[in-house]
């Protein structure tokens, strides 16, 4: 990559970056493009050049978001970080993120997700990518004890679902963040504790 193009892929991340932060605050329909241009520093025409409409760059934006939190994943399932850590960290961070973004880019994520019938980005990224990190994950957790054996991946995944669904619904995160200990334990062992031998 020479420099001039270099410095146009500098520009494009500048952009996204800027995009992502006031969509996330604000929500897409609220922030101008004007507003957006200031914030990455460059022109309205810069923007318009790289990415045709504002329709476009918040599609962009859906990716580029997408990426970074499972670069955040991937980076989680690498370390050396004990198993109920990750797990703590897949169930409870991300929500927590969740609750600080703009209701209504989260209502245009989740709009972008279901438009295309699930044949998109985010869907393909969760079946090449996530599924198969997490079926890693789950044998790591059986391998150390954490996971019974009997329990399937697809059960658990549904379980996940559920308790991060439950987690993004309205302003719960001051409720549940005193009880992230007990509820790792309750996502694991239930309320009769650890399965008896």
């Amino acid at each position: 990559m020479d420099g001039f193009e270099k410095r146009k892929q500098q520009k494009k991340e500048d952009i996204l970056n800027a995009s992502l932060t006031l969509f996330k605050k604000y929500g897409v329909q609220r922030v101008s493009v004007t507003e957006i241009a200031k914030k990455a520093n460059v022109s309205q025409v810069t923007i318009y050049n790289y990415f045709g409409s504002k329709n476009n760059l918040a599609h962009e934006v859906i990716i580029f978001y997408v990426d970074q939190v499972w670069e955040g994943y991937e980076q989680l399932f690498d370390s050396n970080a004990p198993f109920l850590d990750k797990i703590k960290q897949v169930i409870f961070d991300k929500t927590m993120e969740a609750n600080h973004i703009n209701q209504e880019f989260f209502e245009y994520f989740m709009k972008e997700y279901t438009d295309e019938g699930g044949n998109n980005y985010i869907e393909e990224m969760y079946t090449k990518k996530a599924l198969p990190r997490f079926m890693d994950l789950f044998k790591e957790g059986r391998e150390q004890g954490y996971i019974n054996p009997n329990i399937s991946n697809e059960a658990i995944l549904l379980y996940i679902q559920i308790f991060k669904e439950y987690m993004q619904k309205g302003d719960v995160t001051k409720e549940i963040l005193p009880f992230t200990e007990e509820l790792t334990k309750l996502f694991f062992y239930g309320i009769a504790g650890k399965e008896k031998d």
